[in-house]
C-alpha cells in the first residue's frame, strides 16, 4: 500500500530530525500535530542536502549532490521516490507548491561546494537567503495553510528569522568553518581573523534581526507559534552565550546551551504561551 509507504518515509524524515538536532526537534513537537509531518519532511530533506556539503569530505560531494538534485526531481515528476526523504518531501513540495524555494535552496548548497569567502554584503545576503531565508518561508508555506494573504504579510518576518537562525550558526561553527572546511561567511572579516569588535558588529545584526522577527512570530497561526516562539528562545540563549564569550573562545571551541538551560527555556516558553504573554 502506498499509504503505508508514505506513512514510513515521515517516520525516517523525522528520525532524521531527532538524530541530528534534539533542538529543532523538541521544537517541533511543541507544533501543532496537523503541521508536524510537512515540517519533518522538509528538515529532513534540507538536513541531507546540508550533509553532503559539509560532512561527505572522503566522497565526490559534488557527484552526490547532482545525484541527489536529480533525484530529486524524479521524485517530483513521478510524486514517488525509493528513498523516503525524498518521497515524503516531494508530497510536501506539490501540497504547499515549495518549487522555487527549493531552487534557491540547492542554489546554496552548490555555492559551499566551490566557494570559500563572500566578500560583499549582497553575496552574504543571497546565500543565506538560500541557505536559511527559504527554509523558513517553506515552513511559513504549511502554517498558513495556502493562505497566500497571511504568508505575503508574514514573510519578511520569517526571511529575518531564518537569516538570524543562520548567523547564529555561523558565529557558534566559527572554528569548524574555518579550520575544517575553509569557509568564513562573514563579508567584514579579514583573513579569517575574528576580534571582540568584529564580534560585536555582527552580534548586533543578529539582535536587530531577532528583534524584527519576533514581530512575526506572534502573529503566526496557533499551530506554528509555540514551537518557533522555542526554537526562537533557544537561539537568543545561544547567541547571548555567544555574546558573553570573547572572540579567542570562539576561535578555539564551538559555543553550546547545556541540557539544562534548553529544559529551563522549554518549561518557560511553554508558561509564557498558555499565559498567552509571548
Amino acid at each position: 500500500m502506498k499509504q503505508l509507504f508514505d506513512t514510513s518515509s515521515y517516520s525516517c524524515s523525522r528520525l532524521v530530525t531527532k538524530t541530528y538536532s534534539t533542538s529543532f526537534s523538541k521544537a517541533i513537537t511543541l507544533l501543532a500535530p496537523s503541521v508536524r509531518p510537512a515540517i519533518y519532511a522538509i528538515y529532513g530533506f534540507v538536513r541531507y542536502a546540508d550533509e553532503i556539503v559539509d560532512s561527505f569530505h572522503s566522497y565526490n560531494q559534488e557527484e552526490l549532490l547532482k545525484e541527489f538534485e536529480q533525484n530529486y526531481y524524479k521524485a517530483l515528476e513521478r510524486k514517488i521516490s525509493l528513498n523516503p526523504i525524498l518521497n515524503a518531501f516531494q508530497e510536501i513540495v506539490h501540497s504547499y507548491k515549495l518549487y522555487d524555494l527549493v531552487d534557491s535552496f540547492m542554489h546554496s548548497m552548490k555555492m559551499d561546494l566551490h566557494k570559500n569567502s563572500y566578500q560583499s554584503v549582497e553575496e552574504y545576503k543571497d546565500y543565506i537567503y538560500g541557505s536559511a531565508d527559504v527554509v523558513g518561508l517553506m515552513c511559513l508555506k504549511v502554517f498558513v495553510r495556502g493562505n497566500e494573504k497571511r504568508y505575503t504579510e508574514l514573510e519578511p518576518y520569517a526571511r529575518r528569522l531564518g537569516s538570524a537562525f543562520q548567523k547564529v550558526n555561523f558565529l557558534r561553527d566559527f572554528k569548524d568553518d574555518t579550520e575544517t572546511l575553509g569557509r568564513s561567511y562573514f563579508p567584514n572579516l579579514q583573513s579569517y581573523n575574528l576580534d571582540d569588535s568584529v564580534k560585536r558588529e555582527i552580534i548586533k545584526d543578529i539582535e536587530d534581526d531577532f528583534a524584527e522577527a519576533y514581530k512575526g512570530i506572534v502573529k503566526l497561526p496557533i499551530e506554528g507559534r509555540l514551537g518557533v516562539y522555542l526554537a526562537y528562545r533557544y537561539y537568543m540563549r545561544l547567541l547571548r552565550e555567544l555574546k558573553l564569550a570573547d572572540s579567542k573562545k570562539i576561535l578555539k571551541e564551538r559555543i553550546r546551551v547545556n541540557n539544562f538551560l534548553k529544559l529551563e527555556i522549554l518549561l518557560k516558553s511553554y508558561v509564557r504561551y498558555k499565559l498567552n504573554i509571548l
